[in-house]
């Protein structure tokens, strides 16, 4: 946690941040939705529609756009009529530590409509398990409040207004389903992620994302109403309000974080500017995503699940 943030370097610093330009390319509900299904083996357009329930239209290009930015690739098969299948890439298996903390999330918070895998299992160690956020460096089992950050504004990513891009509002009735692919829209993410740095009060918040105030209010009031920030009145100015994270919103922070190191080294290439580091063991933080049980990283290949069926694929 930043204390007394620098507005004006935190502002500099999301905006040229791996996490920020990596929410760009997969910051809505649909295609985390639709990375979420990929992982599941649902590779068919129709079985894709049906399993996340996403209008055809959005589907198609929220498609197109996987397939440009390279973390699926459609194959052909023949048949009739022919049709294609969506696989995930190298760069897309990228995603998977995302992925798992996805699953993690749902599992504790979740109430999605979809039937996600009631437990995985790690073939390597053969015990079924919960996936845990990891340091690389020492392996410990990390959490949020484990870190330090740095702040390093990235000139060569760059600084475009991020209202420029929209995403649109939660109704209420989605606000109150706490499915995470309606949590994970890059708004909310970043308005997280300034908390976390520090930022509490509407005025930084609104200063660091350069976000519009009529926006900013309508997101944190779906926020607060879907429990992912808790809102008081502060107690040295009672005109103001304190936005603070609440536990449900903790538990993002493993997405936040491997979402940005899948975008700083298998998309942009280029290092983040928000620079955490374990305290513990004094290292730079990168993420990895581990077995409970054997405490090993975790690779897709290597867990499988029960399907709907109760059969593993």
């Amino acid at each position: 946690m930043i204390s007394n943030p620098d507005l004006e370097l935190t502002h500099a610093a999301l905006a040229s941040s791996t996490l920020s330009h990596g929410l760009k390319v997969l910051g809505d509900r649909w295609t985390v939705q639709v990375m979420l299904s990929a992982f599941l083996g649902i590779r068919r357009f129709d079985e894709l529609q049906s399993f996340s329930n996403i209008p055809r239209p959005t589907l198609s290009d929220r498609l197109h756009s996987l397939v440009e930015i390279g973390v699926i690739k459609p194959r052909l098969y023949q048949g009739n009529p022919p049709r294609h299948e969506y696989h995930l890439t190298r760069k897309g298996l990228g995603l998977y530590d995302a992925t798992l903390m996805i699953w993690a999330w749902e599992k504790k918070w979740g109430k999605r409509s979809q039937d996600l895998p009631k437990k995985l299992f790690h073939q390597t160690c053969e015990h079924h398990f919960n996936p845990v956020l990891c340091c690389k460096a020492c392996g410990e089992k990390i959490s949020m409040k484990d870190l330090d950050y740095s702040l390093v504004p990235n000139p060569r990513l760059r600084h475009e207004p991020l209202e420029g891009l929209r995403t649109p509002r939660m109704s209420v009735r989605e606000a109150r389903d706490m499915s995470l692919g309606l949590r994970v829209d890059r708004w909310s993410l970043l308005i997280l992620t300034a908390v976390v740095l520090g930022c509490h009060y509407f005025d930084q918040i609104t200063h660091v994302l350069g976000i519009g105030p009529k926006v900013l209010s309508r997101r944190l009031s779906d926020m607060v109403e879907s429990h992912l920030l808790s809102c008081e009145t502060d107690a040295q100015d009672g005109r103001r309000r304190l936005y603070r994270l609440t536990p449900s919103s903790r538990d993002l922070f493993g997405y936040i974080v491997c979402l940005s190191n899948w975008a700083s080294e298998s998309h942009l290439h280029e290092q983040s500017s928000i620079r955490p580091r374990h305290r513990a063991c004094q290292h730079r933080f990168f993420p990895m995503v581990a077995c409970d049980h054997c405490h090993q990283n975790l690779n897709p290949w290597e867990v499988s699940f029960p399907t709907s069926n109760g059969k593993t694929p």
